[in-house]
């Protein structure tokens, strides 16, 4: 929990009392690896905290996959497009490796944004955290080439220890044969 503790502190000053009410609130869970924490069709209720490992968000069945991004340790997020409209998901969300996560429901989170106005100002500043990373990569895709993507994404080393070739050439919008060109072109 210490590295969640951080996590939060780091996006607000908060006292040990409301942090400890907050972390009661979170249930420890494990993932192995190619299980399904969501899958298309199901109604999204709860956030997650990845304490260790990784997931990654797709749609599209059997060789029709498609990565839509990758999360891994100390990223805090939901399928807010579920979620919040409270509708069935597009995506799956599975894991890439075992994974350790930290899980709240959203009714319980919703009571905590009641509660803790400190709470709230947390749930913002990661939504606005989250805008932000979509803006850029958004930007990234409509202006940059798959070879400079590539180069950006292995600024975080996990995008590519952790993604197999395949996921991760869905990520950049190539073939994995177009993917391997540009490893190539770097080396």
């Amino acid at each position: 929990m210490d590295d969640f503790k951080d996590f939060i502190k780091s996006r607000v000053y908060i006292s040990e009392t409301d942090l400890s009410t907050i972390l009661s609130r979170f249930k420890q869970k494990a993932i192995r690896k190619g299980a399904l924490l969501l899958r298309k069709g199901q109604i999204a209720n709860q956030y997650f905290y990845i304490k260790s490992g990784g997931l990654r968000l797709y749609y599209g069945e059997f060789d029709e996959q498609h990565t839509s991004w990758v999360f891994f340790a100390n990223d805090f997020f939901t399928e807010i497009s579920s979620l919040h409209a409270q509708i069935p998901t597009r995506f799956n969300i599975e894991a890439i490796e075992t994974t350790e996560l930290l899980v709240i429901s959203k009714a319980e989170m919703d009571e905590l944004y009641k509660q803790l106005p400190v709470w709230q100002e947390f749930g913002r500043k990661i939504w606005e955290e989250m805008c932000i990373r979509q803006v850029d990569q958004n930007l990234n895709y409509q202006t940059l080439s798959a070879k400079q993507i590539y180069l950006k994404l292995l600024q975080n080393s996990d995008f590519v220890q952790k993604i197999p070739v395949k996921q991760l050439a869905s990520i950049l919008g190539i073939t994995p044969n177009a993917l391997s060109r540009i490893r190539k072109e770097i080396k």
